[in-house]
């Protein structure tokens, strides 16, 4: 009887100790955002220049508030939202190398943004606030199909390897299908090049506003549903267990991984592994469950992406570099050292541990 109370005297340190951990990690995380938007407003072609011995000269201020903030503050959105979509797709397949991208919901946003450039005919460069909106609608379509059919492919959520292989052959056959609607439509292919590539360059108030909201919406709807994602760490039986209505609430947060990944995807393109590896370094720092988890993977994702940005600026300047290229050289080792991780601690099982 004298050892309960001495068992979980030994468990509430180590909670607190979690618990100061991710508080750490955030603020952390916050300074990082906030640097990184000083950082962002005075990097260009020439490299950095003090924000503030640049308001005196109207043009060079102009440069700063309508390209280079509305850039930076757009990458930490489109960061944020793959960071959350990771999140989400890693706690609900139980599997920890699901991402968009692997999964193909970025493909199938990318088609659905080809399929509605090619009914508008317009042209990326002059499109207004309606006609990002209804991008974002198509590539969310899009985003959602790529996901049901990788599931249908994998015969359910917790298929394991052959949720991965299904969503890379999905990836494929979407991939392929954009080239096709770009062949048939020689005038987009041009706005299609930099989403193959992933690219900031182009993001105004306008991408800004929408990422925005598209961010606080899947992050309330996801952080709703923390403890469904909690339950299903644990496995499918124990998420029945908790009486909630399982099938529904995975249906939700399909819709918010796809909505997570439209958004994105719409406004900058294909950029690989931000959300697979957002969740993964939140991880290594603490071990938290998930209504923490959401909140620390999306600043991570956040963080992520606009120090990339700012990378592919600088490293070939004055030209630059697109994001996504670089995002995927990263993300691609960072991938391999995973897998090899993975592989040395006995490989990945059904659930993904």
């Amino acid at each position: 009887m004298m050892r309960q109370p001495a068992r979980q005297t030994m468990h509430q340190p180590v909670h607190m100790l979690q618990h100061t951990k991710s508080w750490r990690l955030l603020l952390m995380l916050l300074l990082l955002c906030a640097a990184l938007v000083v950082l962002g407003m005075g990097i260009g072609s020439e490299g950095f220049e003090a924000v503030w011995t640049m308001q005196h000269d109207p043009v060079t201020r102009q440069i700063v508030w309508d390209i280079r903030l509305p850039r930076t503050m757009g990458a930490l959105l489109a960061g944020g939202l793959l960071g959350l979509a990771g999140c989400v797709a890693q706690g609900l397949f139980r599997n920890p190398l699901a991402d968009p991208y692997l999964l193909g919901s970025s493909a199938g946003a990318s088609l659905g943004v080809a399929l509605a450039l090619m009914v508008s005919g317009t042209s990326i460069s002059v499109m207004s606030i309606v006609g990002y909106l209804g991008m974002t609608g198509a590539a969310f379509v899009g985003s959602i199909l790529a996901v049901l059919l990788t599931l249908t492919l994998a015969q359910g959520v917790s298929g394991g390897l052959r949720l991965l292989l299904a969503g890379v052959i999905v990836g494929v056959v979407l991939g392929a299908c954009k080239d096709v609607v770009e062949l048939m439509r020689p005038d987009i292919m041009q706005s299609m090049q930099s989403y193959t590539l992933g690219t900031t360059a182009a993001i105004g108030w306008q991408s800004c506003g929408i990422m925005a909201v598209a961010l606080a919406l899947c992050l309330l709807a996801a952080w709703s549903l923390s403890r469904v994602l909690d339950g299903l760490a644990l496995g499918e039986a124990t998420a029945r267990s908790l009486g909630l209505p399982l099938g529904l609430m995975q249906a939700a947060l399909i819709a918010v991984l796809a909505l997570a990944t439209a958004a994105a995807v719409a406004q900058t393109g294909l950029l690989a592994f931000i959300g697979l590896a957002a969740p993964h370094l939140v991880r290594a720092n603490v071990k938290v469950r998930h209504n923490r988890l959401l909140l620390l993977s999306t600043l991570m994702g956040a963080v992520l992406l606009a120090s990339a940005d700012l990378l592919a600026r600088w490293v070939i300047a004055p030209q630059e570099l697109p994001v996504g290229v670089l995002t995927a050289l990263l993300g691609g080792g960072y991938l391999l050292r995973l897998m090899h991780r993975q592989k040395s601690l006995g490989g990945l099982g059904a659930d993904g541990k």
